[in-house]
């Protein structure tokens, strides 16, 4: 055991990347896959339709939350083990380290899969969804390959290597980028349900988790090629590794799968109360006029209401029953074959508008993947300052990061608010702009919320507080539970409270977040300067951009004899929508340096900031 006190030192062939430097690399990593990844699912949205986006997003919804119970906290401890064991040459119990973990990685993987794979019928019940049932099993091998690549990104990210994480990370993209893409388009092309073609797009996803396995594997035998093979140490005990590693691994497991298990219970409840009010209620139909055709439902309801009988009352309890009993059932009755057929239209009915739902997140979740950079360089710079004893400094990078968080999400937020049917209706042409462009406008206000506090947990993680946002998350999930079962269940209101209750969830934990800052960390930065500023600066943005586009669609929207509406209306929409943009952000960018709203130390944080502080002469 004299090798475990042994003083640290360098293994020849091994890269000492700064932990800075690494940082930059997965930031710059995430960024790609981001960009491509709004690549992919613009157009796919518009290749699988509505209803096959929803099944789509159930599906993967399903995939995440499994994907991150197996895979979310083991590559963090994989990355802090190995690391302290290669920092004092033990090369025995980093490879022991490595064995354990791919066999956990696996064990788990495993497991998800066969719950994936053979049960895919009951998840995409549990999400009111049953065609969402083929995607589930098309992603089902793609768990246990991102537990091996877990375990190789744990082993790289420990020899302080990042660059293999981030070339995988943009593989798996890549591929799904061009494979997922590609199927769903020829599926449609060849006649298939849009379920199907969500099926195919999702393969692209297994596919790219294949090919990145295979790009680590080689990396992991040519690393292993290239370091010496010989040590003295002697390795620990099996139980002993492992126990460490789940002593690491389940505390971070636990918040990281908050955030997935609150999107599926929410996925879930949201189309279940979609389904139950258009069921009970037809004074609903009237908010979705345009969007559906009713016909075929109340044809349905009228001939399960025949088949039950005179008295029988139309619920989604008495439906419900009808359901299991015909599931139960060799030779389903009159009765539950009309509740069968019942039941297909009402999903089909909620597949189409949760499908609008969907694609209106797509839009909504591309300035929180922006934040990724500024979350992965918080943490380090926080806690280098930290370890310096200089909280003063720590309270200027905080700030900082605070500050440019909001200047990046105040303008971006409120140009969805502003813009939100405008850019639906530019980017989405299978989806009705006026449902989905509204979802966007209040998931707008939900993005300021939510990358401000993505940011402040990064800030209270770097400062040790680890327990505290998960707990803050929990109650924001809660919040958003409630509030959604209640608003989307009103015949009033309907799927259009979907997003309130993310704009409610953001909004007490951004508070919450605020609140624990102010209280415990010491030298905290001051919010008003930070954020009224920026604010600012936005909602005048916000007001211009709100009078250009109208200015410029009227002038636009005439039809030229000859030419087709629609054309004209998209293009009008199309120059209209890029014009006041392209106004907005200069307005933006005039008021910012106008108000001073940011300082030379903020640009110094961001990649070329001294050349961007001299251009504007700050």
């Amino acid at each position: 055991m004299a090798q475990r006190n042994s003083p640290p030192r360098r293994l020849s062939g091994q890269k000492q990347n700064t932990f800075f430097g690494g940082a930059a690399i997965l930031a710059v990593g995430i960024l790609a896959v981001k960009v491509i990844g709004m690549f992919y699912k613009i157009p796919l949205t518009n290749i699988i339709g509505e209803q096959g986006t929803a099944d789509f997003t159930n599906a993967y919804n399903i995939y995440t939350v499994l994907l991150t119970i197996s895979t979310a906290g083991l590559p963090v401890a994989v990355s802090k083990m190995v690391s302290e064991a290669n920092a004092l040459g033990r090369r025995n119990q980093v490879r022991k380290i490595f064995r354990l973990s791919l066999t956990v990685f696996l064990s788990l993987g495993g497991i998800s899969f066969l719950i994936m794979f053979f049960q895919a019928d009951l998840l995409a019940g549990m999400m009111n969804d049953d065609k969402a049932a083929i995607g589930i099993r098309a992603l089902a091998p793609a768990v246990v390959c991102v537990g091996c690549l877990s375990a190789f990104r744990g082993y790289a990210q420990g020899h302080g290597d990042m660059a293999p994480t981030a070339i995988s990370q943009i593989i798996e993209a890549l591929c799904k980028l061009v494979v997922g893409l590609g199927l769903a388009y020829w599926l449609i092309k060849s006649g298939a349900g849009q379920s199907s073609a969500a099926a195919g797009a999702i393969t692209g996803v297994t596919v790219g988790t294949v090919v990145a396995v295979v790009y680590m594997a080689l990396h992991h035998v040519k690393k292993n090629l290239e370091e010496p093979r010989l040590s003295g140490d002697e390795t620990e005990a099996a139980g002993r590794i492992l126990k460490e590693l789940l002593q690491i691994a389940i505390p971070i497991t636990l918040s990281s799968s908050m955030v997935g298990i609150v999107t599926v219970i929410d996925s879930s409840l949201v189309q279940g109360q979609v389904q139950k009010v258009l069921l009970e209620d037809p004074s609903s139909w009237a908010l979705y006029a345009g969007v559906a055709d009713f016909t075929p439902l109340q044809d349905a309801i009228e001939a399960w209401k025949q088949a039950m009988g005179a008295g029988a009352q139309v619920t989604m309890s008495a439906l419900t029953e009808q359901l299991k009993a015909a599931a139960a059932a060799q030779h389903p009755t009159a009765v539950q074959t009309a509740a069968l057929a019942l039941d297909e239209v009402l999903q089909d009915l909620s597949r189409t508008l949760y499908g609008n739902y969907s694609g209106a997140i797509n839009i909504y979740n591309l300035p929180t993947s922006l934040m990724a950079a500024i979350t992965a360089s918080v943490i380090p710079a926080v806690s280098g300052a930290l370890a310096r004893r200089d909280r003063r400094g720590a309270s200027r990078i905080s700030g900082s990061a605070l500050r440019i968080t909001a200047l990046l999400s105040f303008p971006m937020g409120i140009g969805l608010f502003v813009l939100g049917t405008p850019i639906v209706r530019l980017l989405f042409a299978s989806l009705n702009a006026e449902l989905a462009g509204s979802l966007l406008s209040t998931l707008g206000l939900t993005a300021i919320f939510s990358c401000v506090t993505l940011v402040c947990n990064s800030v209270l993680q770097a400062y040790g507080f680890v327990i505290l946002p998960v707990i803050v998350m929990v109650l924001g999930g809660v919040v958003k539970i409630v509030t959604n079962y209640n608003l989307v269940g009103t015949a009033q209101i309907g799927i259009y409270g979907a997003p309130t209750g993310s704009v409610l969830c953001f909004a007490l934990c951004l508070i919450l977040d605020l609140a624990i800052i102010a209280r415990f960390i010491p030298h905290r930065p001051k919010f008003g300067p930070i954020f009224l500023k920026p604010f600012i600066a936005s909602a005048m943005m916000g007001a211009a951009a709100w009078a250009v586009y109208g200015l410029l669609f009227r002038v636009l929207s005439h039809v030229p004899e000859g030419e087709t509406e629609r054309v004209i209306s998209w293009m009008g929409n199309a120059v209209a929508t890029m014009g006041a943009i392209g106004v907005a952000m200069v307005i933006y960018v005039v008021l910012v340096v106008a108000l001073r709203a940011v300082s030379r130390e903020d640009l110094a944080l961001m990649p070329k900031g001294d050349k961007i502080a001299k251009l504007l002469r700050i």
